[in-house]
């Protein structure tokens, strides 16, 4: 791996045997990760995903979640991840033929890992879930249709690096590993380690629903403070108990 593309991949850091990125979270929660993710993983999702002490506090996923349903979205996120790291690879091939200077480090439209593993004693690995940035596209604490998607269009078409931006975080973990500090200390290394420094990341909104005190907690640990709660404005499906619930708006400035 050449000096001008380890130096763009900064601060991810490379598995010597397979060259697989990732970002690493500070002890006494080191022996956890975030890398890419893997069409291996789909298994593990399924297995996760099904489970209701995590499939119930989330929106988006299909209930029952099936491998199919987990190996679609792999291919869908796998792509960004890629989109990510082709970006770097090439400013970092232009400043490889540069003979004098070095380009700057690029800032780049999302985050190249997502995939949370804890690393065994041997070496291995074992997949935990999932913690992803992009940018917001729910503002419904402004209560009004018409601005709520003036602003989504506004923030979608904003230039990569834009400090005005509106990024959101989406994250699920292993029930497993609940209630170890794990998911709060995952979304500060992606903030600080990847998402100000590489993104310009300056502004985010994170969305727990109501009554998920784990999932504001996480965010308030990293400096999100609540603005809003908007009454019954997501509807949950049968499979996951039916019903309506409403959504925490925490806000992020930097």
């Amino acid at each position: 791996m050449s000096a001008p593309l380890l130096r763009q991949l900064h601060p991810l850091k490379i598995k010597p045997k397979t060259n697989e990125v990732y970002l690493q979270l500070a002890a006494p929660l080191q022996n956890i990760i975030i890398t890419p993710p893997r069409l291996s993983d789909a298994p593990a999702i399924t297995q996760i995903l099904n489970d209701p002490r995590v499939y119930k506090t989330l929106e988006g996923p299909p209930c029952p979640y099936l491998l199919e349903h987990a190996e679609s979205w792999i291919t869908s996120v796998k792509k960004e991840s890629d989109v990510v790291l082709k970006a770097l690879e090439d400013v970092a091939e232009k400043e490889r033929q540069i003979e004098h200077g070095a380009a700057g480090l690029v800032v780049v439209n999302g985050c190249p890992v997502r995939a949370l593993r804890e690393v065994q004693d041997d070496g291995t690995d074992i997949f935990l879930g999932d913690i992803g940035i992009s940018r917001c596209v729910r503002f419904h604490y402004l209560r009004n249709e018409g601005e709520e998607a003036a602003l989504v269009t506004r923030n979608a078409a904003l230039a990569t690096g834009d400090p005005e931006i509106i990024w959101t975080i989406g994250y699920y973990l292993a029930a497993s590993h609940h209630d170890k500090g794990i998911m709060s200390a995952a979304l500060r290394t992606i903030m600080l380690d990847w998402a100000i420094p590489r993104m310009n990341a300056r502004r985010g909104l994170g969305l727990a629903f109501k009554g998920n005190a784990g999932s504001v907690k996480v965010f308030q640990k990293n400096g999100f403070e609540m603005i809003d709660t908007v009454e019954d404005c997501v509807v949950i499906p049968e499979s996951k108990g039916g019903g309506v619930v409403g959504l925490h708006f925490l806000r992020w400035s930097n």
